[in-house]
């Protein structure tokens, strides 16, 4: 009885355990899709700083955004530098170092693209390269937690399996 129980749970045991190691080192799961938006604690003068050096040495295409393009809204700056950012990140990756531009911005998971205006988003832009952490928009004062929460929850997952397999053993 003892044998046919430990040979039914180990296949369950090892595909578990596999599973819970990829998970712990960052692996498994789709690539999530992210954008570099302006941050909505962003000083204007800041936004405006990082804006002129994004569309000037930084190389954005800046033309959705001026007077007459799909992206052009006078009446709000963040969603303007937004737009430039994210296109500054297309060409050059995503990443917390390329997406920050004097603390002005941040990663998101979130869609930013409205109306007529459409934001490329990290599996779009071509390059493959974005990593860091994502947020939702809401507070982009501690971008490391999502991972932090992910890391320790994939050491528990570890733990309990080897539990198991001791359990197994004994």
């Amino acid at each position: 009885m003892l044998s046919g129980i430990f040979a039914w749970a180990l296949p369950f045991f090892l595909i578990s355990l596999v599973s819970a190691v990829a998970e712990a080192q960052g692996g498994g799961g789709a690539p999530r899709e992210l954008w570099c938006v302006g941050k909505n604690n962003a000083e204007d003068a800041a936004l405006q700083s990082a804006l002129d050096w994004t569309c000037g040495p930084g190389g954005a295409d800046c033309g959705p955004i001026q007077k007459g393009g799909p992206c052009y809204d006078a009446s709000d700056l963040q969603r303007t530098a937004s737009f430039a950012f994210n296109d500054y990140c297309v060409k050059h990756g995503f990443s917390d170092e390329t997406c920050n531009f004097g603390n002005t911005a941040a990663l998101t998971s979130l869609n930013p693209s409205h109306s007529n205006c459409k934001f490329p988003s990290s599996l779009s832009s071509g390059t493959g390269n974005f990593s860091g952490a994502a947020t939702d928009g809401s507070d982009t004062s501690d971008l490391t937690s999502n991972s932090s929460i992910t890391c320790h929850f994939g050491r528990a997952l570890l733990a309990i399996h080897l539990l198991f397999a001791v359990l197994l053993i004994f």
